[in-house]
């Protein structure tokens, strides 16, 4: 088999989860245009509040020849009181509804946020307690909870409980169900200061979905970066670039994942300098999955 490309609006987040500036069916046509298979969502879309209207877009996807097989979801399952834990326990539940009403196949979680509170092993079983609290609904819609080595949810102020490699693989190894897998995201390994090379060899045989995008630093260094960890969102050292031309081997980590059986959907995060870039980077990627899939 060889795996699906889909498209993340990274660029049109604000549009789509604040400001309500831009139309999510607006979204779906720029996302048709692209020549993808289909589109992740992100649990915060403002149209997506009124569960009536899941299957409306699902639809209206459908209509324009595209699945809507990931959703984006950002749960935070590492806070130190246990009703907020519980609390988020239940978002990802209806987030797993969400994704099973959308057609989808895949539902993020994440650790939550690194609090500096919170110990490293206390972390890692809040973490993991609340993923398999979930995994039963999961699994009673044929849905794969996708845990990702993540930075940041755009709308936190600390960055991720499991950014490293480390913290990542020990959280990722005490859950073994079949519908849990990883959503790998090599630009993020860079952001933590390690080769995602590295993590990508170690997680391999977990990862059953992808994040493609390609970061840089638009200034400073990433000792400067990390300083600007605690503030809300993404730092302003951080930059998104175009696929292929920032500093993820995409030959190394696609022969990588061929090699592992990885057959499954590569969704997009791209396109914050317009739209001609996300063009671009699905172009690279389509050359790319050709190339090493056939």
């Amino acid at each position: 088999m060889i795996p699906k490309l889909a498209a993340f609006p990274k660029a049109y987040m604000d549009a789509l989860c604040v400001d309500n500036s831009m139309s999510l069916q607006k979204w779906i046509e720029m996302g048709a245009s692209l020549g993808v298979d289909g589109l992740e969502f992100y649990s915060g879309f403002i149209a997506l509040r009124d569960r009536s209207t899941w299957a409306t877009y699902r639809q209206m996807a459908a209509d324009h020849g595209l699945a809507i097989p990931m959703l984006c979801c950002s749960p935070d399952f590492t806070h130190p009181d246990p009703n907020f834990r519980q609390a988020e326990v239940e978002k990802e539940k209806q987030w797993i509804e969400m994704t099973a009403a959308l057609g989808g196949t895949f539902c993020r979680v994440l650790s939550g946020q690194r609090r500096p509170e919170v110990s490293r092993e206390e972390g890692i079983q809040y973490t993991v307690d609340a993923i398999e609290a979930c995994l039963p609904l999961a699994r009673s819609y044929g849905i794969t909870l996708i845990i990702e080595n993540h930075y940041k949810d755009n709308y936190w102020t600390y960055p991720e409980f499991a950014q490293m490699t480390d913290v990542f693989c020990d959280l990722v190894s005490r859950v073994t169900d079949d519908h849990f897998g990883v959503n790998y995201d090599p630009s993020n390994t860079i952001l933590a200061g390690e080769d995602p090379i590295v993590l990508l060899e170690r997680v391999k045989d977990r990862v059953v979905t992808m994040h493609a995008s390609d970061r840089y630093l638009a200034r400073g260094t990433m000792e400067e970066l990390r300083q600007q960890e605690n503030s809300v969102g993404y730092a302003s050292l951080l930059q998104h670039g175009e696929i292929g031309k920032g500093l993820n081997d995409y030959d190394k980590i696609f022969s990588i994942l061929k090699a592992a059986g990885f057959a499954g959907w590569i969704s997009i995060e791209d396109g914050v300098d317009g739209f001609d870039q996300l063009q671009r980077s699905a172009d690279f990627l389509k050359r790319k999955i050709a190339e090493y899939w056939g």
